[in-house]
């Protein structure tokens, strides 16, 4: 695939496609450009990206290994790989655009960050890399994951972070994305938005995707390096789609590379019980972004669900959009009870326990196994699954 086609930065307005966009009112809409103008600056200033390249190596732990998984392998007779993001600090892909959004805030003079969080991993990224640069940091998160994700909710307020708990609508990760933005358009002058995917009104989709694109630079040649080739087939998660669009970057334009966007389908296909925004969305805007997006017969937002609290968005980046619109990535779901069979799976045959997240790429990576069981399976192991232990146990029979 040329790069024209596929590995794409948005346009001057911020379009992949007829996706993306900035649906802001204007006094927001003036800072997100000055939020652009900083990032250009900064992605081309060597002190900038040196800083970060610095953080991400002696503070995150970068590069995470690629390693193969033996025992699934030779289980399910496809090679198995798994791109290790769970090792890193704070234990997930998150830290990566979360250092690199505090460095942007810091530049600009910002004194405190504002984030939404559903499985907390993000939470945890931001309070860390707030911490770690003296910012202030406000955490929304809904009061139900608040329950479900304790573990990262402990961590956070051991940070230093404030957290907000979001008591309307679902209680989960939309409502808490409308309260963040909220909260930050009273304090856009002294604060920094920082979104936790590839969502979001333009430029954040470009911002997040450059943070987390080091994952597919590292993928890559690491696996050429193991290997000697390019893997057959590149599998992620997608919620709003950070994880997987880093991955992606790394082999859009390998043609011969086959690209799976793993969605959450929850319960089952109905309306409100699952969180696949690409498989059953329509067009519309969310989050002052244009998307495929869950909408009831009026056109109205809908609940979205899954056991993975980091899925369960009604829509995704408009990038994927674009990527599935294309036909470079192929988006397919995955169930509650398969990902949750697939956690158990990878913890007892590979002494790695994922998080539920990863774990809906961990299930169709073993589906594909079946399906191509002489070829080479890349995996992008998200996080890891410390935050989802207690609920996994006392909540899943």
């Amino acid at each position: 695939m040329n790069e024209t086609k596929c590995n794409i930065k948005p346009d001057q307005l911020g379009y992949f496609g007829k996706f993306g966009g900035n649906y802001l009112p204007d006094v927001l809409k003036n800072e997100f450009k000055r939020i652009e103008e900083a990032f250009n600056e900064a992605i081309n200033d060597k002190k900038f990206t040196d800083e970060l390249d610095y953080l991400l190596k002696h503070y995150a732990g970068r590069p995470s290994p690629v390693s193969f998984a033996k025992n699934l392998s030779d289980k399910y007779g496809a090679q198995i790989y798994f791109k290790r993001e769970d090792l890193n600090h704070t234990g997930a892909h998150k830290i990566n655009h979360s250092l690199g959004e505090a460095l942007l805030a810091k530049r600009m003079g910002k004194t405190k960050l504002i984030a939404e969080t559903g499985a907390g991993q993000h939470g945890v990224a931001t309070a860390t890399a707030a911490a770690l640069m003296g910012l202030d940091c406000d955490i929304y998160m809904g009061a139900v994951d608040i329950i479900k994700e304790k573990p990262n909710v402990d961590r956070m307020r051991i940070l230093g972070a404030n957290i907000i708990s979001v008591e309307s609508g679902t209680k989960t990760l939309k409502e808490a994305v409308d309260e963040a933005f909220v909260a930050y358009s009273k304090e856009y002058e002294t604060a920094m938005y920082a979104i936790g995917s590839a969502v979001g009104p333009h430029p954040f989709p470009m911002i997040i995707e450059y943070f987390q694109s080091v994952i597919g630079r590292e993928a890559r040649a690491q696996f050429i390096e193991m290997a000697d080739v390019l893997p057959d087939h590149v599998v992620a998660c997608v919620g709003g789609g950070s994880n997987a669009i880093g991955m992606f970057s790394g082999f859009l334009d390998d043609e011969n590379v086959k690209l799976y966007g793993v969605e959450p389908l929850g319960k089952g296909v109905k309306l409100g019980e699952n969180a696949a925004s690409i498989t059953y969305g329509k067009e519309g805007i969310l989050h002052a972004f244009k998307c495929l997006l869950l909408q009831d017969e009026n056109g109205n937002v809908a609940n979205a669900y899954s056991v993975a609290s980091g899925l369960d968005y009604p829509g995704v980046g408009p990038k994927h959009c674009y990527l599935h619109e294309i036909g470079r990535v192929h988006y397919d779901v995955i169930t509650d009870r398969e990902a949750i069979d697939a956690f158990y799976e990878l913890s007892r045959q590979e002494g790695i326990i994922p998080a539920l997240e990863s774990s809906h790429a961990v299930a169709y990576a073993l589906k594909l196994a079946k399906e191509h069981p002489t070829e080479k399976i890349l995996v992008n192991l998200s996080g890891r699954g410390d935050k989802d232990i207690e609920f996994v146990l006392n909540n899943i029979k």
